[in-house]
């Protein structure tokens, strides 16, 4: 692999903004490109970005949002648009069977040996290999237990690429609320583009590895702002997902 390889974070829809990314960036066909998951949901042009990336040959690792739409391909036509998945459902019904073929074969993780990482979506359970990690852990995860223990109602939580020990280094995207994480063997990339924040791209020359230290890393980060709020998140809850 001679080109670049870049990642991005959490679009949710926000073609413009992944766009103006792109461009920023300079990327060209020479450059390998791959997305943290949740490119759609949210934002106002799932279905540009879902073009975009299938354009661009990019690697997609699913996340939680593209496994929701895959949880409703099958579902009766009937059911209520009023449902909690209204938003998944409308966007589920408007998809072409391109997009579903790209979404299907989205990966849950994508190791990148050259650069000694690996993609997920949310996150891993420190302590458990790779290969041992379940598929909703990889895409849900936020938080571990900031002890010892077994995660029992109240105890301390901790974000959980604190506690991750690699090598591999994990990229990764899904936690909005903490925005940019830059753990010694992790680094999150969603900035909550959608929710008015940035949209953020770690970009690594050809077999670069990840800095363990953060003014490192950051010269490595290249982000745009959002063009606007496109999705305010319950405030009651601390953590969109």
């Amino acid at each position: 692999m001679t080109g670049r390889t870049i990642i991005v974070g959490d679009v949710h829809g926000c073609r413009a903004e992944l766009e103006a990314l792109l461009d920023r960036i300079a990327f060209t066909s020479g450059d390998r490109l791959a997305f943290v998951g949740d490119i759609l949901a949210r934002g106002p042009d799932s279905l540009g970005v879902l073009d975009i990336v299938r354009q661009t040959g990019a690697i997609l690792v699913r996340g939680n949002h593209e496994q929701k739409i895959l949880d409703l391909r099958f579902l009766e036509k009937g059911a209520s648009a009023n449902s909690p998945s209204s938003l998944h459902l409308a966007l589920a019904r408007s998809l072409r069977p391109v997009d579903w073929t790209l979404l299907e074969s989205s990966l849950v993780r994508a190791v990148f040996r050259e650069h000694d990482l690996c993609i997920v979506h949310a996150g891993v359970v420190p302590g458990i290999a790779l290969e041992h990690q379940e598929q909703q852990t990889m895409m849900r995860i936020r938080t571990v237990a900031a002890g010892n223990g077994h995660g029992q109602h109240g105890e301390e939580q901790v974000l959980w690429g604190s506690r991750w020990v690699g090598p591999p280094h994990i990229v990764f995207g899904h936690n909005a609320a903490p925005g940019l994480q830059l753990h010694p063997w992790a680094t999150g990339l969603d900035t909550g583009c959608v929710y008015g924040g940035r949209l953020t791209a770690l970009v690594l020359g050809a077999n670069r590895k990840v800095p363990r230290d953060v003014e490192g890393r950051r010269a490595l980060l290249v982000s745009v702002p959002a063009e606007r709020i496109w999705y305010a998140p319950d405030r009651r809850r601390a953590m969109p997902h």
